[in-house]
């Protein structure tokens, strides 16, 4: 397995420091991870990709946040044939909002919707359970080092 990217997409910047751990706690269990924002990331790189983790904030009422956005955008006019990419999937709410987590399980759909696997359970930190960030985001990470 080449390089996995750990693309990140965030509006206050916790998106990046979860990226950053995931990617920490990766390259420990011997995969080389590459941490990389979403806005600037090429989506017609996915379908050579092979595996991805995706790790997005939900903003305000719902909607996809700043750097996830156009990345969203681009994969939806692209449509780039994803039957080859599996990724795992991590997000950052709030419960307290009808919306929670609505960013990743829309990103998630979306790469679905394009032919890509998502191997394991989908992430999510919760801002209101007063967890650690971090914490949450590592043991997610290595449940999912078992499934690759």
């Amino acid at each position: 397995m080449g390089t996995t990217k750990v693309l990140y997409g965030t509006e206050s910047g916790n998106a990046e420091l979860v990226a950053d751990e995931v990617a920490e706690t990766l390259d420990a269990a011997g995969v080389k991870a590459e941490v990389v924002a979403m806005d600037i990331y090429d989506v017609t790189e996915l379908s050579e990709a092979g595996f991805v983790v995706v790790i997005t904030s939900t903003y305000g009422e719902g909607e996809m946040p700043e750097t996830t956005a156009p990345f969203q955008e681009t994969l939806l006019e692209a449509r780039p044939d994803l039957s080859g990419l599996r990724f795992a999937a991590f997000g950052l709410g709030d419960s307290t909002y009808d919306t929670y987590n609505n960013a990743i399980a829309v990103l998630s759909s979306d790469l679905v919707a394009l032919g890509a696997q998502r191997i394991g359970e989908t992430g999510r930190h919760d801002a209101a359970s007063g967890e650690s960030l971090t914490e949450v985001a590592v043991a997610w990470a290595a449940g999912i080092l078992d499934l690759l």
